[in-house]
């Protein structure tokens, strides 16, 4: 266990006030990549790049190749939680952890056994006509044929923000709460681009911002102990 791995450690076990917020990073030790990642597969299947598939005008005008699309790459059952997803759990049913703060929409941190999640980009397990209203869960999503259709014969569309969206406000309202009260605040698994979701960071008041990330982000000099490993490798040792 490294120095700044046993830090943590002792941050946790002396709190009782932990936040987490997590992105692409904590789903992909599941198995889920990051649709970002344009990868020769894509190429060849897809005339579009991703954040044009996923956004509310593409939806509007082709929702049969964003389902194509969406089911293909954004769906994905089989995927278990991971180290970190079981941690965080652990930590809430302790009373350490206050709240999951997630840019993910797969529903790993609940499967896992996590309570209070706020989820800044939806879930691909709350869909609803667009128009009546009616919901449906994943599976009537995922046994559909092209493009899901309610009784009424409305269309179906995933709670999930695409681009062009905003995000929930009482989502946002309580995200900003839980990160502002914090004693310890856990960023992992995020590259901190992807705004305005990154932007909520800007209201942590505390001395204990811990950055876990491969790769180098934009706040990685506020952090007050920055970790670049993976995050299921760092959650599996606290």
């Amino acid at each position: 266990m490294t120095d700044s791995v046993k830090t943590l450690k002792q941050w946790i076990e002396n709190s009782d006030n932990i936040v987490f917020f997590g992105g692409a990073g904590v789903s992909t030790e599941s198995g889920i990549p990051d649709f970002r990642s344009v990868d020769g597969l894509y190429n060849l299947k897809y005339d579009y790049p991703p954040e044009t598939i996923i956004s509310h005008t593409f939806f509007m005008r082709d929702p049969e190749e964003f389902y194509r699309f969406y089911k293909d790459k954004m769906i994905y059952t089989d995927a278990k939680p991971n180290a970190c997803h079981i941690k965080l759990a652990q930590l809430e049913a302790e009373g350490k952890l206050k709240a999951v703060i997630t840019q993910n929409i797969d529903g790993l941190h609940q499967l896992a056994g996590s309570r209070e999640v706020m989820e800044l980009h939806g879930t691909i397990h709350k869909n609803r006509c667009m128009h009546c209203g009616k919901k449906y869960e994943l599976d009537y999503i995922v046994n559909s044929d092209g493009v899901p259709k309610c009784s009424c014969s409305g269309t179906v569309k995933p709670e999930v923000v695409l681009y062009e969206e905003g995000l929930d406000d009482t989502t946002v309202r309580k995200s900003v709460e839980y990160i502002r009260n914090a004693d310890v605040l856990i960023i992992g698994g995020t590259s901190l681009t992807v705004y305005p979701a990154a932007g909520l960071l800007e209201y942590y008041r505390g001395n204990k911002l811990v950055l876990i990330n491969k790769s180098p982000t934009p706040y990685d000099s506020d952090a007050d102990l920055l970790i670049a490993e993976k995050i299921g490798e760092v959650f599996s040792q606290l």
